[in-house]
């Protein structure tokens, strides 16, 4: 394989990539985050960014401070989190896609987010990221 290696990432960072504006867990996690979001999957060329999907942590969680190992100390709500996303967005492990081919899944994911948006999770509401599925797919 030429290029660089696929992004891992586990089901709801899908979304989480789509409402992202540039807050996080800690300024090192917000780094890592936008380094992927910014720089690899918004940017010029970044719809053909290969990812592979993830049950474990991934790309994502590697600097966040509730990392635990392969888990996440929040694990029973992320796995209900991954598995609702990975349904609506019809992703299997270790499957293998472009970004833009993500964003051309189902849009109906969205209503998954509304449970991220206590203040605990650093993404931005549902009706935003519904519309940035739409903005993308017209790109």
């Amino acid at each position: 394989m030429s290029g660089p290696r696929p992004i891992r990432y586990r089901p709801h960072h899908f979304l989480c990539s789509l409402g992202f504006q540039g807050k996080g867990y800690s300024e090192g996690f917000t780094a890592n985050m936008t380094a992927i979001v910014m720089g690899r999957l918004r940017a010029t060329g970044g719809d053909a960014t290969v990812i592979e999907v993830t049950g474990a942590t991934d790309d994502i969680c590697a600097p966040c401070p509730k990392r635990r190992g392969q888990l996440c100390t929040n694990q029973d709500k992320i796995k209900t989190l991954d598995r609702a996303h990975a349904a609506a967005l019809r992703l299997e492990p270790h499957e293998t896609l472009t970004w833009g081919e993500a964003k051309g899944r189902d849009k109906t994911c969205p209503q998954y987010c509304d449970a991220c948006f206590s203040g605990e999770y650093p993404v931005a509401p549902s009706d935003q990221i519904a519309k940035g599925f739409a903005m993308e797919a017209a790109e």
